[in-house]
């Protein structure tokens, strides 16, 4: 059994290669997106503060991997991992269901083809439409990454 935590700045390929992960491991793949976008269409945008319904939604994507991992499945968590507290709790979820923990980072070090992906997909609620040269450069060198264990 696994837990893969993904990570990487929005447009570098996370979802595409979860999604491939998930089918060829028989994985469950828990997107945040997916979480954090059905949550803002069952209330009205202007009431939920942006940073509320992230860390709400968070809380429900660990609950459904809590719940997965608990049934003996593999997951992965879609999602970037910009906050330490990302790679604690995916670690410690791996230890309490000895799973073996993964971290794949997606990299697409090129602003360009970054904003041209994020243009072009079919963009859900929670999904940025593109970035600037800040943001990027910032979710580039700020991944968190595990300490303790193997990349």
């Amino acid at each position: 059994m696994y837990f893969i935590q993904m990570a990487g700045f929005p447009g570098a390929g996370k979802s595409t290669l979860a999604r491939e992960i998930g089918k060829r491991i028989g994985a469950v793949v828990i997107d945040h997106d997916v979480v954090k976008s059905a949550l803002l269409h069952s209330v009205d945008e202007d009431i939920l503060d942006p940073k509320l319904a992230g860390k709400i939604s968070y809380n429900i994507g660990w609950s459904l991997l809590e719940s997965q991992l608990s049934l003996g499945n593999s997951v992965i968590f879609d999602s970037p991992c910009f906050y330490n507290e990302m790679i604690e709790k995916g670690t410690k979820l791996a230890g309490e269901f000895e799973a073996s923990y993964k971290y794949v980072e997606c990299i697409l070090n090129d602003f360009d083809q970054t904003n041209e992906r994020l243009r072009n997909r079919n963009r859900m609620i929670s999904q940025i439409k593109e970035t600037n040269i800040e943001m990027f450069s910032y979710g580039l060198h700020n991944s968190k990454k595990p300490s303790k264990h193997s990349v």
